[in-house]
């Protein structure tokens, strides 16, 4: 299974303990809007809060692009608020890991 097959399952059966595993040890995420990034434990915080909420939905995720360096992903989201967000990703991967991740996103109507 490709580490963007692993990730979008864990997202849809919302197991944090997997998707975690995903991430390497020295993972930083970054956003794009805000220029925020933040560490392994910081965002696992912020990951857990996202997927214990029903109002937290990656509608649907489309592969751009996978090798054993990068991931590119296109993906539509609904947040708690009822926005919509059509949202990129591309993530850095080292050792089957993603070590770097950053988004951009467009709201949606």
């Amino acid at each position: 299974m490709s580490l963007h097959e692993k990730l979008t399952q864990c997202m849809a059966e919302r197991d944090l303990e997997s998707y975690l595993n995903l991430l390497h040890d020295d993972f930083t995420a970054v956003f794009h809007k805000s220029g925020s990034s933040f560490k392994k434990e910081e965002w696992s915080s912020m990951v857990a809060g996202m997927m214990t909420n029903d109002k937290f939905v990656q509608e649907s995720s489309r592969l751009v692009y996978e090798n054993d360096e990068i991931l590119v992903d296109h993906s539509f989201m609904s947040y708690p608020d009822n926005s919509r967000e059509a949202v990129m990703l591309v993530a850095m991967i080292k050792d089957g890991k993603i070590i770097k991740m950053e988004t951009g996103a467009t709201l949606l109507d």
